[in-house]
């Protein structure tokens, strides 16, 4: 897995957090950015910059990536959607580079001379890997194999300090009310809904930080009692709900 540098202070939570889930991805699939060059029609030059906060992915290079990477692009799109607004107010006067300006190369033709065994066998490993991804990313019904990913990780541990400030509640994890989450994220905001779902009543099957099943089953739960959408994804409106 690769290790990454910090990303820059200047770069906003909303950038960030979608920057992290794209380089997770990356990391599942084991594609270096060569290969990702190859694969999504974006230079290995770009995705450096995009997987850095040094450039904001344009929305076809997210689907790209999600696409190569065999796994759901819709939780993705969200989190780009929110990015995509926080860095049209504060990236340009940050001086930062306009992903609109990023031009996709010219991709060489398709061979049309037969596979070679060594071909054919590096395609399988591939296809493997995307297999591997999507099972540990997009199925819910894989929620050990979520959690045990996350332990391997060295995730930090969690504990729930709630409390009441200025009218909503807070767990001490996260102060966020807009991060968007689904199932396969991890992190402090994870944390924090399901803190706040105990809090609630709906029990997430324990403070760990990894948004799997139960956990989503718990959201479904609150969204179902505060009236809004029932679609398991943690929202804005999610979020006023949980912090009351």
């Amino acid at each position: 897995m690769s290790r990454w540098k910090a990303l820059p202070e200047s770069v906003d939570p909303q950038v960030r957090q979608l920057v992290v889930q794209l380089r997770r991805l990356k990391d599942h699939s084991g594609l270096n950015l060569k290969s990702l060059e190859a694969r999504t029609g974006y230079s290995k030059s770009s995705w450096e910059r995009y997987l850095n906060g040094k450039s904001l992915p344009p929305r076809q290079a997210v689907e790209e990536l999600a696409r190569v990477c065999v796994v759901d692009p819709t939780g993705l799109l969200a989190l780009h959607e929110v990015a995509e607004t926080c860095w049209g107010e504060r990236g340009t006067a940050a001086g930062q580079q306009n992903p609109e300006a990023e031009e996709r190369p010219v991709l060489p033709p398709e061979p049309r001379h037969r596979p070679t065994k060594r071909q054919l066998l590096a395609a399988a490993v591939v296809v493997a890997a995307g297999v591997l991804v999507a099972l540990l990313v997009t199925e819910p019904w894989h929620e050990d194999a979520v959690r045990t990913t996350a332990k391997a990780g060295a995730q930090p541990s969690y504990a729930c300090d709630v409390h009441r400030k200025e009218g909503s509640w807070y767990a001490g994890n996260s102060p966020t009310r807009d991060a968007v989450l689904q199932m396969g994220m991890a992190g402090p905001e994870v944390a924090e809904v399901q803190c706040l779902l105990q809090r609630a009543g709906f029990s997430p099957g324990g403070i760990d930080g990894v948004f799997g099943n139960r956990t989503q089953w718990a959201v479904r739960q609150e969204q179902q009692h505060a009236k809004l959408v029932v679609d398991g994804i943690v929202g804005p409106h999610t979020w006023t709900a949980l912090r009351g």
